[in-house]
């Protein structure tokens, strides 16, 4: 059986829009690009409805390159368990009050046995400061969390 990934809304994001100038935002897009290209395969992918409504924000055009991105992909939907999880990651302090979209995708992950959390989000998710809380919230909860990180920390690692 392979380790599930939960793709959220900055991966479909860094895999259709055009490359920067900034070179950081650049480097991440091209991770994500290799990481769909030659690590993906390795995973059972899943997203969620919340993910396709963000997705469809926007530019009409992106919207339907993003759209077409998550094609595929089983959606989860937000399940009433996930939404209690994600309330108390909300009221515990986990993730900031403004972070409610953030704390959904946690919580459809957590609530669904999701290994992993794959996003580019740095400031509510990927972010070693808060990923304690997050973890204690969950588990508080009766679920175990999802490992979250980025394509980087996510790639097949081989010897050259």
């Amino acid at each position: 059986m392979k380790p599930t990934v939960y793709i959220e809304t900055t991966i479909i994001g860094h895999l259709t829009s055009r490359l920067p100038k900034d070179p950081m935002v650049a480097g991440q897009m091209l991770a994500t690009r290799k990481w769909w290209d030659e690590s993906r395969q390795r995973f059972e992918i899943l997203s969620s409805e919340a993910v396709r409504l963000e997705v469809t924000r926007g530019d009409s055009t992106a919207a339907a390159e993003r759209l077409e991105r998550l094609a595929g992909i089983p959606l989860l939907p937000l399940a009433e368990d996930a939404m209690d999880l994600a309330e108390r990651l909300l009221a515990d302090h986990a993730l900031p009050a403004n972070a409610n979209v953030d704390a959904i995708h946690v919580a459809i992950s957590a609530s669904n046995s999701i290994e992993y959390l794959l996003t580019w989000n740095c400031k509510h998710l990927a972010n070693a400061a808060m990923r304690l809380k997050i973890e204690q919230t969950c588990r508080d909860s009766g679920h175990e969390p999802p490992i979250i990180c980025t394509p980087y920390e996510l790639m097949e690692v081989r010897d050259v």
